[in-house]
C-alpha cells in the first residue's frame, strides 16, 4: 500500500519499509512521528485509489532513524577584471525517516 503524505510543505510517495530524506526535524534518533496529512492512498496494482480533498482520514507511522548532513555544495562569487573570487561551502542539514506503518480507516 502507497500513501502521498504532506510533511514540511513537501510531498512525499511513501511505503512500509521506505527511508526517506526530509529536511531537518529538532527530534532525537527513534522518535515516533505521526503523519496525519494523508493526500492519497493507494494499492500495489493501481487499481484501487482513495484521494479526498484536502486530507483522508489515514496515518502513516514513522520513526527518526537519524540526522544527518547532506551533500556539499560550492558557492562561488567572482568579479572579472578585479582578480576578486570568493568561494563557499554549504551542507544541508536532513533528517531520515523510516516509515514503520500505513493505516487507512476508510
Amino acid at each position: 500500500m502507497y500513501a502521498v503524505i504532506q510533511l514540511q510543505g513537501h510531498q512525499y510517495i511513501v511505503q512500509e519499509g521506505d527511508e526517506i530524506v526530509v529536511d531537518t526535524m529538532a527530534l532525537e534518533d527513534g522518535k515516533k512521528v505521526d503523519v496525519d496529512q494523508v493526500l492519497a492512498i493507494f494499492d500495489d496494482k493501481g487499481e484501487k485509489v482513495a484521494v479526498w480533498s484536502p486530507t483522508l482520514k489515514a496515518n502513516v507511522y514513522c520513526e527518526v532513524a537519524k540526522s544527518q548532513k547532506g551533500e556539499k555544495l560550492r558557492i562561488i562569487k567572482f568579479k572579472r577584471k578585479n582578480r576578486y573570487t570568493r568561494t563557499i561551502g554549504f551542507r544541508q542539514r536532513q533528517t531520515v525517516l523510516k516509515i514503520k506503518k500505513v493505516e487507512f480507516n476508510g
